[in-house]
């Protein structure tokens, strides 16, 4: 009889654990809509890094790549800059975007706000 009582109680728990996991991968999984750019990945604020050091290269325009790079968090530009071209250089970025990286670096370690 405590045999069966306690089959019948892990069984339980194993149907509840069963059905818990599937209502919440399956039926009403997370969505995250709407987040700010500062809860991005590590690879993705590097790859919005390199998206302004590109448009920083035909505009010019320190300020507005500042501002841009402000939305990844609340550290200065310059080393938000900086860390995206030391994962770049971890992670094999092709030689032209490192320059760009590289060129936008520079130009906020020397801009003042």
């Amino acid at each position: 009889m405590n045999a069966k009582r306690w089959t019948l109680f892990l069984l339980s728990i194993l149907a509840g654990v069963g059905l818990g996991l599937y209502y919440g991968w399956v039926v009403s999984p997370v969505e995250y809509v709407d987040t700010v750019p500062s809860t991005l990945r590590a690879d993705y604020k590097a790859d919005y890094c390199l998206m302004v050091a590109e448009v920083f290269e035909r505009e010019r325009d320190v300020e507005a790549a500042a501002r841009r790079l402000a939305l990844l968090g609340s550290e200065p530009p310059a080393v938000i800059a900086s860390a995206a071209l030391e994962f770049g250089r971890q992670h094999a970025y092709a030689p032209a975007d490192l320059q760009l990286l590289q060129e936008l670096s520079l130009a906020l370690q020397t801009w003042q706000p």
